[in-house]
């Protein structure tokens, strides 16, 4: 046995008596004495095993037993381990590896407090065992209880801190609750120390899809898959984010990659239903979710997305079954508020108006809890935004031409104001294409915008350039090119200067109606924190329309302003008003937005697959005896 070798294996030993596995670590110890009947270290750590925390009371029986144990724990077989263990702990209560072989295996069958409980045993019994603290962690970030998993592997990496493991978990936990830059930045170190982690590459592909950095998301999850070919979650995810940049055929490509490598795979069953839904094939949509909740009955987001295609009656077994999930005990967090938002429509289709309600409160109240979302963050970015815009407009850069090739329209406004159907209308005519809700201003301008990167004249010549490059990706050769980014309101600063030959439709709607519509709606972007709390959304409200005011009178002329309920009352009179507004000829089909095919990825895609009809902002109505004076003063 060389040195070399020699020292690893004396690592290694030394390893697995701190984890409490003993006649592992006595293995190897008598390997070396076998070969080196004198080694010091050999000879010191086989006699600490007699004497070690872990050993006091370990019999030649008992390392039988533990062996057993890990390799049913090494098997799956945690139920085994879950029966059998409590019997062994009454008579070795102080061994720290049964406590972690337990609490192992009571995580993988779901009884996480229990787990957490048997887990904090086995760190108490062994303060310096970076794998207990590991485990630890990942049974509280199960939990939700974030702080304290972030704390859990803190102590793990404080034992052994090049553990590419840990460093992956501790990312994890530090996405989960928003701090993504952060996350990224511990997913590369671990991915530094093992490149062929997959796991971490799609941990990392995760972070940057909910930051909305696209293309680097696409990467880190053909890494991932370029290691491991059938890890499917990766190819789901894949597939969302080209749903996301509108790669439509890319996304059902991969949902239906990842059911052919895995048939029973639920989540790609419902992500590629939200695809058909998108795409208005609305049958099939409904049949794609069936199918998830057929596979996985407890499939809260299927539960939710099948939800919005129905219209619910008295004796709908799904009702019962949503009803009795809520019942759940110990369900994660984000799959009950799914399910309370679902539980609302349905007893709202009933006409259940205090139940429903009571539902989207509940499931509001949770939605904002998972976004941490405080409004005087909001608060804080439009007093930052209004402190930057005049340096951005004094700024201007010199342009050498005069419009670009494919020049945007940007439909902006508050979420729920008609946005989409206004861009379905623009989208008819021949010489536009619809881009839909691009990210582009966020990803290109974010930092002028608020003022964390000076405006200078190059700056903001750079994110034109940047903006208009990938745009034209996107255009499909028509000249013109929608951006129908509703938030795209807190750029209109940089849009007028940047991109002096953009057209501007402001949309807007009776506010009560949008306030209304904003709070029943469950988002998936992560953005729109303020909709899940009714004060929270009139006050949001509040700081928009006075944006708005600020921005008409530092652009007068500029803002085309389009009334949705106008649009809806004199269809005709205000396209023609719009078309005419955007310097395009006009052209009949631009009067039946109905028949427009294209993917429609927001809540109203529904909405506008039909024929342009009145009433609608008149719906909230129905809840007034139940929203006090939440609306007034709006």
């Amino acid at each position: 046995m060389a040195k070399l070798s020699v020292d690893k294996t004396l690592s290694k030993a030394k390893t697995l008596a701190k984890r409490g596995e003993i006649a592992a670590a006595r293995d190897l110890y008598t390997q070396i004495l076998q070969s080196f009947p004198k080694n010091k270290r050999a000879q010191d750590g086989l006699a600490s095993l007699k004497s070690g925390p872990n050993a006091t009371s370990i019999t030649p029986a008992l390392d039988q037993k533990i062996r057993h144990y890990i390799s049913l724990l090494s098997a799956g077989q945690n139920a085994a381990i879950v029966a059998q263990i409590p019997s062994l702990l009454k008579q070795h209560s102080k061994i720290a590896v049964l406590w972690n072989i337990y609490g192992v295996a009571l995580r993988a069958s779901g009884e996480l407090t229990k787990a957490q409980h048997a887990l904090a045993k086995a760190a108490q019994l062994s303060p310096s065992d970076p794998d207990i603290y590991n485990n630890l962690g990942l049974t509280l970030h199960d939990l939700e209880r974030q702080r304290e998993a972030l704390s859990a592997y803190e102590t793990s990496l404080k034992h052994r801190p090049q553990d590419a493991e840990v460093l992956n978990n501790y990312a994890n936990t530090l996405k989960s609750i928003g701090r993504f830059e952060k996350a990224i930045e511990f997913f590369e170190k671990s991915l530094a120390l093992k490149p062929s982690y997959a796991k971490a590459h799609f941990n990392l592909g995760n972070a940057y899809k909910e930051m909305g950095q696209l293309d680097e998301a696409v990467d880190a999850y053909q890494a991932a898959l370029a290691l491991d070919p059938k890890f499917v979650e990766s190819i789901n995810n894949l597939g969302t984010v080209y749903k996301t940049q509108g790669k439509v055929d890319n996304a059902v490509e991969a949902y239906n990659a990842a059911l052919k490598a895995n048939p029973v795979f639920a989540s790609a069953h419902n992500n590629l239903g939200n695809v058909l839904k998108d795409q208005g094939k609305i049958d099939d949509a409904k049949e794609a979710y069936h199918k998830a909740l057929a596979i996985d009955p407890h499939h809260a987001e299927a539960h939710r997305n099948l939800s919005s295609l129905i219209k619910y009656k008295e004796g709908d077994a799904q009702i019962k079954t949503v009803a009795d999930l809520l019942e759940t005990p110990n369900l994660p967090t984000s799959e009950r508020c799914s399910l309370h938002f679902t539980y609302a429509k349905m007893q709202e289709d009933l006409g259940q108006t205090k139940d429903a309600f009571d539902h989207y409160v509940k499931g509001g109240q949770l939605r904002m809890s998972l976004l941490g979302y405080d409004i005087t963050q909001d608060k804080q970015l439009f007093e930052a935004i209004k402190a930057t815009a005049p340096s951005i407009k004094e700024n201007a850069p010199t342009l050498y031409k005069a419009r670009a090739t494919h020049s945007p329209i940007f439909i902006l406004g508050m979420p729920r104001s008609g946005t989409t159907l206004v861009e379905q209308i623009i989208s008819c005519h021949s010489q536009v294409h619809g881009a839909g809700e691009l990210t582009l201003l966020a990803r290109h301008g974010h930092a002028l915008r608020n003022g964390q990167e000076a405006a200078t004249a190059p700056a903001i010549l750079q994110l034109r350039n940047a903006y208009l490059e990938d745009l034209e990706k996107l255009s499909q050769g028509k000249p013109f090119v929608t951006d129908k980014m509703p938030q795209n309101f807190l750029f209109i600063a940089l849009i007028l200067t940047a991109l002096p030959e953009a057209k501007i439709i402001h949309t807007r709607r009776d506010p009560a109606a949008t306030c209304w519509s904003n709070f029943k709606h469950y988002f998936s972007a992560n953005g729109i924190g303020y909709s899940y709390g009714l004060s929270e959304t009139a006050e949001y409200y509040n700081l928009y329309k006075n944006l708005m005011m600020f921005w008409e009178d530092m652009f007068p002329d500029r803002i085309y302003h389009l009334d949705y309920d106008s649009l809806t009352q004199d269809q005709e009179k205000e396209t023609r008003n719009l078309i005419a507004h955007l310097g395009l000829d006009w052209e009949e089909a631009c009067l039946h937005p109905q028949r427009n095919t294209r993917s429609v990825a927001t809540a109203s895609q529904q909405q506008v697959r039909q024929k342009v009809y009145q009433g609608s902002s008149q719906s909230w109505k129905k809840f007034e005896a139940y929203l006090g004076d939440v609306f007034e003063g709006l």
